[in-house]
């Protein structure tokens, strides 16, 4: 439960814009990371205080200020104070509970997502909130942890490869945002193969465990559902031209990521179809299975009852009983057995009981 809801609690009652670091501290000290680039020079280099990036707001080079941590909340008051964020920007910077979302401030954009993995150890989905603010000529991102999904991107900075280093800062937060959805179609295909392999489990031998899996993966489909879906709806803000600092070349390029989301929303809608009918056929398999030994139980007990009659009868203690004193009365006894067992073995194979 801790995955889909945050604990509030501690903010209750703060005035607004008061900075409380809502999540788990990921890291021990925060990490600045600067990267500064044109068409034609490139700089790179991580930065020992925040201070050290405040001069890029007025560089007319493209700078990417990347900050790894978000419990130092002395840092990011500063940086608020400089780059002139509003306090409940920040305030939603450090509350990692944020539903994805973009604003408008005029002079630079809010926009807040989720960057997720798959965890192969644990099996499951980890979610990182990603928050970055788009200026004229700079892009801030904030990270709750060192790593990210972004290396490709900084190597197509490095080498100059497509249009990165000749486009704005907008251009650079597309790039953001298409390597976190591309990260999306990883986990749908983890997810994917799951479900395979399930599939194939369920028509085999479905077992108590197969319906713990589909469980714990549909909770995990429903955990990826709350974190993608709102997206569709920060894209299509930004598609539509709802931003000033967001070009109508940029829009082009955002248009795709947000194709890109409609079909990874698609497949997992698809996938949690396909789940719900697996969880539905694990239950009806249960079900055959259970009245097919009900059936065999049944069929044996009807067989064994004029069996049990005919037996009760000899058992009883009569002193005249005309065949306890016949030669023959022994074999008679279980012949009349044998008989009835076979009378009623063929009589249930006619009816198609067997």
């Amino acid at each position: 439960m801790p995955k889909f809801i945050k604990k509030m609690s501690g903010k209750a009652g703060h005035a607004p814009g008061t900075l409380i670091h809502i999540g788990e501290k990921k890291i021990e000290k925060v990490r600045i990371r600067l990267i500064d680039y044109n068409e034609q020079e490139l700089q790179e280099k991580e930065l020992k205080t925040i201070e050290e990036c405040f001069p890029c707001k007025e560089e007319p080079t493209v700078s990417w200020i990347n900050v790894d941590g978000l419990h130092d909340i002395e840092a990011i008051e500063k940086v608020g104070r400089h780059f002139n964020i509003h306090p409940l920007v920040l305030e939603d910077i450090v509350n990692t509970g944020q539903r994805p979302k973009a604003e408008d401030f005029d002079d630079y954009v809010y926009i807040v997502l989720k960057m997720l993995y798959y965890d192969k150890k644990e099996h499951e989905v980890r979610s990182e909130q990603f928050s970055l603010i788009l200026g004229s000529n700079y892009l801030i991102s904030f990270q709750e942890r060192v790593g990210d999904v972004f290396e490709l991107v900084r190597e197509r900075i490095r080498k100059g490869k497509g249009r990165i280093r000749k486009a704005g800062a907008d251009y650079l937060a597309y790039a953001l945002m298409d390597a976190i959805v591309d990260q999306y179609f990883h986990i749908m295909e983890v997810f994917g193969e799951k479900t395979e392999a399930l599939e194939e489990e369920l028509v085999e031998d479905p077992t108590t465990g197969t319906l713990q899996t589909i469980h714990t993966l549909k909770r995990e489909m429903t955990y990826f559902r709350k974190q993608v879906w709102p997206l569709r709806e920060v894209l299509g803000g930004l598609v539509r031209g709802e931003f000033s600092l967001v070009s109508e070349t940029t829009a082009v390029y955002l248009r795709d990521v947000y194709d890109h989301t409609i079909q990874v929303i698609d497949t997992l809608e698809s996938l949690r179809d396909v789940l719900g009918g697996m969880l539905d056929l694990y239950l009806s398999t249960i079900s055959n299975r259970m009245n097919e030994v009900m059936k065999v139980l049944t069929i044996i007990a009807t067989i064994f009852i004029p069996i049990t009659f005919v037996a009760g009868i000899y058992g009883m203690n009569f002193k005249y009983i005309p065949e306890l004193e016949w030669h023959w009365g022994y074999f008679m006894f279980w012949g009349i057995i044998i008989v009835i067992a076979a009378v009623m073995m063929v009589y249930f194979r006619r009816k198609a009981w067997l």
